[in-house]
């Protein structure tokens, strides 16, 4: 290569030729795209700080070049000694590659922050960097890539809400969190809407020490405050005072208890030999069709169970009321809100990324993680729920002055 400033792309080109056919790599250390790369580099910064320079004359500052400074930088095309001018007054900032970046190729923190968000170890990540680019990648950088994703994460979580949501499911995931010597619990709290389009959306994603009705309310002010003026129906599991945070911010939501978990939760206190008969007299309960119906079964499930098994019985009389909300609606909206299988759903889809991991080092290692797991499932939610003009008939009957206020003030 030539020693002076200008670049012999001729010379580049036959001894990339050469090198193809000797074997050589494109890319590494020793790589036949790393001189190219290294010389667009160097002449950018150098116009870049004839600029400044210039800038900084225009406006009667004294400054001028002081030497040069190298420094070990990687990319995709190999890693390589940067050669960069200094200026004497020290406020040369540059943009191509500013001061205490090494890492130089975007593509490549791409690619990390894509296999971060697969799940991958760091020692997974690191032996794959080093197999695909020959280049050795520390914990520490790949941290720091990864903490890209954080600014990007926040804007997200404090982004503006529509004013109504059709649904909303309310759930959350437990994980495991390094602190100090030990490992304590975190909760991670989900909330995943849909519009009057239709569409899934996660709103909230918020992170507590434990689940519990105080913390909710937090979360659902939270989500007034950046925007949400009404949720038409709220789908939440069996949490004590679950629907009484939600009455208490959003007064006219109309919340159902999930049928799923309150059988669970009933399952619980049933014998082994007692649950197939004692579900076969549960299922016209909530498999009635109406809610006078459902009732009268809870009857006469009560007086078949009731004294052998007082507890889970007694549990469906006294959440009667949420339990039975999804009775309102046709069967097509039903099956949609008698359960939050849709928020469900999604966690499943995160902890198949997240079971391989035993304790998170961080809250922010834990929400960098789970974050791009929601940017990538959310790609797929592009379509409306099935049937979804026919809720939407439906939902304008039973709550017409509602969506008329949003479509108005939208």
């Amino acid at each position: 290569m030539s020693e002076n400033n200008d670049f012999d792309f001729e010379r580049f080109k036959a001894e990339a030729i050469k090198g193809m056919y000797a074997g050589k790599p494109l890319n590494g250390e020793k790589g036949i795209f790393a001189p190219l790369l290294k010389h667009f580099l160097e002449a950018a910064l150098e116009g870049e700080l004839d600029a400044h320079l210039q800038e900084e004359k225009a406006t009667g500052a004294s400054n001028r070049r002081n030497g040069k400074i190298a420094k070990r930088v990687k990319s995709i095309s190999g890693e390589f000694d940067l050669e960069t001018s200094r200026d004497r007054a020290g406020s040369f900032d540059p943009v191509v590659l500013p001061k205490r970046q090494v890492i130089i190729t975007e593509e490549l923190e791409d690619k990390v922050i894509g296999l971060y968000g697969l799940g991958l170890s760091t020692r997974d990540i690191t032996k794959y960097i080093k197999e695909m680019y020959q280049m050795d990648i520390s914990a520490a950088t790949l941290s720091s890539i990864t903490d890209k994703v954080i600014p990007a994460m926040n804007e997200w979580r404090q982004r503006p809400l529509d004013s109504v949501y059709a649904f909303v499911y309310l759930d959350c995931m437990h994980y495991k969190v390094r602190e100090g010597s030990g490992v304590i619990t975190r909760a991670v709290y989900n909330i995943l809407g849909v519009s009057l389009d239709g569409k899934k959306d996660l709103i909230g994603m918020y992170l507590s020490e434990s689940e519990g009705a105080r913390f909710w309310l937090a979360v659902l002010t939270d989500l007034k405050n950046r925007g949400m003026q009404d949720m038409l129906i709220a789908c939440v599991d069996g949490l004590k005072g679950f629907p009484e945070a939600i009455a208490a911010i959003f007064p006219k939501t109309e919340v159902q208890t999930c049928v799923v978990h309150q059988i669970r939760n009933s399952l619980r206190y049933v014998a082994e030999k007692d649950k197939k008969p004692f579900m076969a007299d549960l299922k016209p309960v909530y498999q009635a069709l109406t809610k006078e119906q459902g009732y009268e079964n809870l009857i006469a499930l009560d007086e078949k169970w009731g004294k052998k098994y007082p507890v889970p019985v007694q549990s469906w009389y006294t959440n009667w009321e949420c339990l039975s909300t999804f009775f309102r609606f046709d069967a097509h909206i039903r099956k949609v809100i008698y359960t939050t299988n849709t928020v469900e759903g999604f966690h499943r889809q995160v902890r198949k990324v997240t079971k391989t991991k035993g304790a998170f080092t961080s809250d922010n290692a834990l929400l960098k993680l789970v974050y791009l797991v929601v940017q990538r499932v959310a790609e797929k939610w592009t379509m409306p729920l099935q049937n979804w003009n026919l809720t939407l008939s439906q939902l304008y009957i039973m709550f017409e002055d509602r969506i008329k206020l949003h479509l108005q003030n939208g």
